[in-house]
């Protein structure tokens, strides 16, 4: 991808296979998911007048590692995060790699890894969400949103999520989604303190930006953590009502992987495969896949991105035969 700052053009390009430096691996890639983050320019992940290999995540299959790789072999069927994954072949860096649980496909653990650590870091390294309390997401239906809701509900809390589509909504009710509110407008106060008798909720998960955020606010309990991941409505600036940031002893807090080093993305790794792939092992938690198209059509996945006609992941597929 090609940004001159405000316009991104994609294009096919041949490039020379990757080689593994100390520390990394190089994965033949059998699927990607898209996420939307990288390519909203306004997030600044591409400079102007450069070229980018763009992909964030993958699935795939070791076929070469470097030196200092301990814990993976060649052969091995990893899942992680991996730049430049809408290629054949891509590195991962060992800190982090998973192995690929036995209970999901290629397509199903491509969309699993960004998405999952982003939302745990939302949930629990960050947001410290416990058994029983209330989640609220706005844009529920979104990838990040669906993996919020399955992590959230696995972990033991309740889930109220918004949409533009009560269809979208009503699908999810299966996943355990405990209250589907069809909106797209900052009108969900009520429908909030109902369903928490008064309280409000603990953890807020804005995917949605600032047209919502002092609706979120407003609709917070005591001590109530509100995570900002996203700001597809494009909107910047929010009021703040400082007042109830006091009162409420609230927190807000960003999640973004822009400025962290690979230690920092890397740190609560470990946390994340004793919590969280075990309850994936199990079926507690499963990746939603809306839709698997083979990388040649990475132009119509981001339309079906760009028009929300999605329910969880979009994910690019290989030519390997292999499922």
């Amino acid at each position: 991808m090609q940004s001159d700052g405000v316009n991104a053009d994609i294009a096919l390009r041949e490039v020379d296979r990757p080689v593994p430096g100390p520390g990394q691996m190089l994965i033949r890639v059998k699927a990607a998911g898209l996420n939307r983050g990288e390519f909203i320019l306004g997030h600044g992940l591409h400079k102007a007048g450069t070229a980018k290999q763009i992909g964030m995540e993958a699935a795939g299959e070791i076929v070469a590692c470097g030196d200092g790789v301990t814990g993976f072999k060649v052969g091995d069927r990893v899942m992680g995060r991996c730049p430049g994954a809408f290629a054949e072949y891509a590195l991962m860096s060992e800190s982090e790699t998973m192995l690929m649980p036995s209970s999901l496909d290629w397509n199903q653990a491509a969309a699993l890894p960004l998405t999952s650590l982003v939302v745990f870091d939302m949930l629990v390294v960050q947001g410290h969400l416990k058994p029983g309390e209330w989640v609220f997401v706005t844009g529920v239906t979104s990838g990040v949103g669906v993996s919020a809701l399955t992590m959230a509900k696995a972990l033991g809390a309740k889930v109220i999520g918004t949409s533009g589509s009560q269809e979208k909504l009503d699908h999810l009710k299966a996943l355990g989604l405990d209250l589907g509110i069809c909106t797209r407008e900052p009108n969900f106060y009520d429908a909030l303190m109902k369903a928490t008798d008064g309280k409000g909720v603990d953890l807020v998960v804005n995917t949605v930006g600032g047209s919502v955020f002092a609706e979120c606010i407003r609709s917070m309990a005591f001590q109530g953590r509100l995570a900002t991941v996203g700001y597809v409505d494009g909107v910047l600036k929010a009021e703040m009502d400082i007042e109830a940031l006091h009162a409420k002893r609230l927190t807000l807090f960003g999640v973004s992987n822009k400025l962290r080093t690979a230690a920092q993305r890397s740190a609560a790794m470990p946390d994340f495969k004793k919590l969280i792939l075990p309850l994936i092992e199990t079926g507690k938690i499963v990746p939603m896949v809306y839709k698997t198209l083979p990388f040649e059509k990475l132009l119509e996945a981001k339309a079906i991105m760009d028009t929300n006609q999605h329910l969880g992941k979009i994910v690019l597929a290989g030519t390997s035969e292999e499922s």
